[in-house]
């Protein structure tokens, strides 16, 4: 199934909407609903990056991570986002030694610009929902820098990128 299969466009077909009681004056513009279920298949080695939905604003990504992480110290400069832990644990560090250990069902949120990285620390494999959205006016919601300032894309070598290995058969689901 193709992410376009899954991620329907939207739509203001629905027209306005005002909320019940409290406010009536807050009006906005209903969309369809997007509708989805997390399923990934585990991994020997390696990280895969599942897209779940999207709006114009918002998006969410389903990371599987057999071992180690995003291991580049990094901001995302025009995005805030935040990761829920739904398998496994993590140890988020930052720019000056900080370091917090977040597990099964725990998160990190991440405003844009924060500097962070992180890797795995259970034994299990990783896997996290990372849900994002738009930051500030910054038309490139793509602009990921390192502690210098430069750019560093998410194939970075500083990301330790390893050889994919599916598990046969297993799944998060």
């Amino acid at each position: 199934m193709s992410v376009a299969e899954i991620i329907p466009e939207t739509t203001d077909k629905m027209g306005e909407f005002k909320l019940k009681g409290t406010y009536p004056e807050l009006t906005g513009t209903a969309t369809k609903p997007i509708v989805f279920k997390l399923r990934a298949q585990m991994l020997e080695s390696g990280r895969t990056n599942l897209p779940v939905c999207k709006t114009e604003n918002m998006w969410t990504v389903l990371k599987v991570y057999a071992s180690g992480g995003e291991n580049g110290l990094h901001a995302h400069t025009s995005e805030d986002h935040m990761f829920v832990i739904l398998r496994g644990s993590a140890r988020f560090y930052g720019p000056n030694g900080e370091e917090t250990d977040v597990g099964t069902h725990g998160g990190i949120l991440l405003p844009a610009g924060c500097y962070y990285k992180f890797h795995a620390t259970s034994e299990e494999p990783l896997v996290l929902l990372r849900i994002g959205c738009v930051a500030g006016d910054n038309e490139d919601r793509s602009e990921r820098l390192d502690i210098e300032g430069g750019a560093m894309p998410g194939d970075h070598p500083d990301n330790n990128q390893m050889e994919l290995v599916f598990k046969e058969g297993e799944y998060f689901e």
